[in-house]
């Protein structure tokens, strides 16, 4: 969801929104899986992988996400002069690579 020139959210699809979800809900089976690994006593190092896969798959899945919002809500925001979109990025930028 991005925010135009007056603040106010608007909803659209991107490009990738099926790709996204599907993505999302991959990392989110996988993440059951390895929750059911710790419950089962499974190995912590192959949980620890497992666990560093589904990691890596949510990392990429917000490049994925990135990348639509730069090539849509930041070209307008940056046509329209909305700062305060562009310090959302900054703001959502810093938090995704804590």
């Amino acid at each position: 969801m991005c925010q135009d020139n007056k603040s106010i959210p608007h909803k659209h699809k991107h490009q990738n929104t099926k790709a996204v979800i599907n993505r999302l809900s991959r990392a989110s089976g996988h993440l059951d899986s390895v929750k059911r690994m710790v419950e089962d006593g499974q190995d912590c190092s192959y949980v620890l992988i497992q666990l560093s896969a589904v990691i890596s798959a949510l990392n990429n899945t917000g490049k994925v996400i990135l990348k639509d919002h730069l090539e849509h809500c930041i070209v307008h925001a940056v046509e329209t002069g909305d700062q305060e979109t562009l310090d959302q990025l900054y703001n959502a930028i810093d938090q995704f690579i804590k």
